[in-house]
């Protein structure tokens, strides 16, 4: 059912937002969890064991947000390195939660092995408004390309530039949420002036290569290792998750340059998106963190091994 039938609340269908309407969007978005309290006090626990750096600051209004990067402490430039990103979509809590477990628990068993790189949230402010966009209705995971604009993303690009050419894997953990369809591609379809068409939201965990070059066996190396955590999500009658081919079971692939997606900026051999599916009654938020522990491990096994 499109847009016109049940129209978002804000804005008129068919009318690209202007202003007036980012500013009342703004205004209905409220604090719901803390990010000082999550993610900072996190990452200066795992200070005595790794580098913690700032790698830039955004603020809106009154709420100024350091980004905060860990990597390992005795990093060797002979290593391959392992970019782990999280919470580009501050609202997919284990992206955020999964990195930081990930460091916690199993980063250890990959000392003097590889360089480890992570930044755990990459948007602040929307991981404490659990949203998708940042405080100017901006997507930063259609946004890192230089002069994008969206600070999220360009602060992140500045970080990764020493290791854009030589970075092994390239992991960035999201989740696919029923709110996707809820709330966020509806107020995407608003913003933009175009009608909602509903896609249904895959039942279970999959993965998103990169449609200009694939790499299938690493993929299902990473689903294959998740499946032992959660359930990996089926193809819907069209043969398609989220209304993109299913490529192997739990794959999927997009353009990652030309849509602007994190995995594009390295031009690391082994690049994944992990989608995490939070709302199935099968699943516990612990479930979903380990789900991403388990992807980040497979994966680096994988790209060790080959």
């Amino acid at each position: 059912m499109s847009s016109t039938a049940h129209p978002y609340p804000i804005g008129t269908p068919g009318k690209p937002w202007g202003d007036n309407e980012r500013a009342e969007w703004l205004s209905r978005q409220a604090r719901q969890r803390s990010y000082e309290q999550d993610v900072l006090a996190a990452a200066d626990r795992l200070g005595s064991r790794f580098d913690v750096e700032e790698y830039g600051r955004v603020a809106y209004g009154q709420d100024a947000y350091p980004l905060v990067a860990l990597r390992s402490r005795s990093w060797n430039n002979d290593l391959p390195v392992v970019l782990i990103t999280g919470g580009v979509h501050g609202y997919e809590t284990s992206g955020v939660h999964g990195a930081l477990q990930f460091l916690e628990q199993r980063a250890a068993n990959y000392a003097g092995r590889v360089n480890l790189l992570v930044a755990p949230c990459v948007s602040p402010w929307a991981y404490e408004r659990i949203h998708r966009w940042n405080a100017n209705a901006q997507d930063p995971n259609r946004s890192f390309r230089e002069g994008s604009g969206v600070e999220e993303s360009e602060a992140l690009l500045r970080l990764v530039a020493p290791i854009r050419e030589s970075a092994l894997l390239h992991m960035d953990l999201h989740e696919t949420t029923d709110t996707d369809e809820s709330e966020f591609r509806p107020a995407l379809a608003a913003r933009d002036g175009k009608p909602f068409e509903p896609a249904g939201i895959p039942d279970g965990f999959y993965v998103v290569d990169d449609s200009a070059a694939p790499n299938p066996d690493f993929q299902q190396a990473v689903v294959k290792a998740v499946e032992e955590v959660t359930h990996i999500a089926p193809a819907d009658d069209k043969g398609e998750l989220f209304g993109s081919p299913v490529l192997a079971r739990g794959v999927i692939a997009y353009p990652l340059t030309e849509w602007g997606l994190c995995t594009s900026i390295t031009r690391a051999p082994f690049r994944t998106t992990t989608e995490v599916y939070p709302d199935s009654q099968q699943v516990t938020p612990d479930q979903c963190n380990a789900a991403q522990v388990a992807a980040v491990c497979a994966a680096i096994d994988y790209a060790l091994a080959n």
